[in-house]
């Protein structure tokens, strides 16, 4: 099975996430791998983004360089890896992978992957308390933890609630920590977190 793959993979990949593009082959005895190619087809042009072959490595679009690789001395792996993904990073991206066999004959496979980056909202946040729980003893250490997913930065805010309204705490991390409470700081609090 020189490239066990067959139709069209669609991925949805995050804003400022990664992703994984496969291109996989079980190697066999008499096929040895002569070059491999990721091109990008975008706006009805396509271009070459990596190319492996004797000469070693190499990236040909600029705005890919540092983001991109292929992981190295796994035989049969010729997946594609893309990190901080970009808005104009979808597009069609075709693994073509080319063979030589024992009678010097090549043989050239490929498979495309559909690729679309969208940016997903940041989710209504959770708040966790730490191992004491909400009700808490005088003098003791404890926090909340604020959690929501999508694509990052997440920022986060804290809120304390007061009489006629909220005050913004001075925590603006996911985290909001208390190294000694006093009665003072019983009350109820808020967490917002946002990305762009």
């Amino acid at each position: 099975a020189l490239l066990d793959l067959s139709g069209v993979h669609h991925i949805k990949g995050t804003w400022m996430g990664s992703t994984t593009l496969p291109c996989t082959y079980v190697p066999s005895e008499g096929f040895t791998e002569q070059a491999l190619s990721w091109s990008v087809e975008r706006d009805s042009s396509t271009s070459t983004i990596f190319r492996r072959d004797d000469s070693g490595d190499h990236i040909f679009l600029s705005n890919f360089r540092d983001r991109v690789s292929i992981p190295k001395h796994s035989p049969g792996n010729a997946s594609l890896i893309i990190e901080k993904l970009e808005m104009p990073d979808s597009g069609h991206y075709t693994c073509q992978v080319v063979w030589r066999s024992t009678n010097n004959s090549l043989i050239t496979r490929e498979v495309t992957t559909i690729v679309k980056i969208v940016k997903v909202a940041a989710t209504k946040p959770i708040i966790r308390a730490s191992k004491l729980g909400l009700t808490v003893p005088a003098g003791a250490r404890t926090s909340l933890t604020c959690e929501a997913s999508g694509s990052p930065p997440i920022s986060y805010r804290w809120f304390r609630s007061i009489p006629g309204g909220k005050v913004p705490l001075q925590s603006s991390g996911a985290e909001l920590a208390w190294d000694s409470l006093r009665p003072s700081d019983s009350g109820m609090y808020f967490c917002e977190a946002a990305n762009r």
